[in-house]
């Protein structure tokens, strides 16, 4: 209940503790994070993130917002709040002909993937295929195709927000510019997305991979990673990491991505 005495009255799911459901609800990509919201408002419109947040500011209580639930650090879910949770919003609808892609905020880029590529046509997603759509955007996004294609936010056009006071507001460069400019990699402190557009870019294939070494080379893969990136094409993504390897031992990685023909 609300102060004003009214429930979470949403049409989707409302899961508080005591719920079978609870505890996989409260799961995030971090096993490491523990935490126990209040409520899990498992939304399926963005009327429904409205009252999500009215109900939060009502009880002037803590608020996280739940895409994919990837973000190492737990933001995703919170101690003894309200949790909107978007995680079942996955559709992702292609407009093959004008190269757009209309995602719902639940998609991870597994689901962007294999809708887009469908099509032969791309953007610039997460590096792990389990990484949501909503937070790796809002974020700003590097991924395989960063160098050719830029960040994801950089293939963003529009956006329906839902803002602090509940109102639900398209953003775009013809429209709220300025929210539009914050969503661009400024994080999920501007409103609750509930659905984001994409421009899509033609791409047939790419050629990649991983390349391990023993941590004892580290010194010398790494000297050869510096060298080599500086005179790179734009078409080739490089990403270096120390590592351990399946076998347990410590190691040193080159991760690659080509994009060109």
């Amino acid at each position: 209940m609300t102060k004003t005495g009214k429930p979470l009255a949403i049409d989707g799911e409302v899961i508080r503790p005591g719920h079978p459901y609870y505890d996989d609800a409260r799961r995030v990509f971090n096993g490491l994070i523990d935490r126990r919201p209040a409520v899990i408002a498992r939304c399926r419109t963005a009327a429904d993130v409205a009252v999500a947040i009215t109900y939060a500011r009502d009880l002037d209580s803590p608020l996280a917002v739940r895409g994919g639930g990837h973000n190492v650090a737990g933001s995703a879910v919170c101690d003894g709040g309200v949790v909107i949770d978007l995680s079942t919003l996955r559709d992702v609808r292609v407009d093959a002909k004008r190269h757009l892609a209309v995602v719902q905020p639940g998609a991870t880029w597994h689901d962007f993937d294999q809708r887009s590529q469908a099509h032969w046509l791309a953007c610039t997603g997460g590096l792990i295929s389990s990484t949501g759509v909503a937070g790796f955007t809002l974020g700003g996004g590097i991924g395989w195709l960063v160098r050719k294609l830029g960040l994801a936010c950089d293939s963003l056009t529009a956006a329906e927000v839902v803002t602090a006071s509940g109102a639900v507001v398209r953003a775009a460069d013809e429209e709220n510019q300025d929210l539009m400019w914050g969503l661009r990699g400024g994080g999920g402190n501007f409103g609750v997305v509930t659905s984001f557009e994409f421009k899509l870019h033609p791409l047939t294939s790419v050629t990649g991979g991983l390349v391990v070494h023993p941590r004892d080379r580290a010194l010398n893969v790494l000297r050869y990673f510096r060298d080599f990136a500086a005179s790179a094409p734009d078409e080739l993504t490089l990403v270096a990491a120390l590592m351990t390897a399946p076998n347990g031992h410590p190691a040193v990685g080159i991760g690659a991505c080509f994009a060109g023909s």
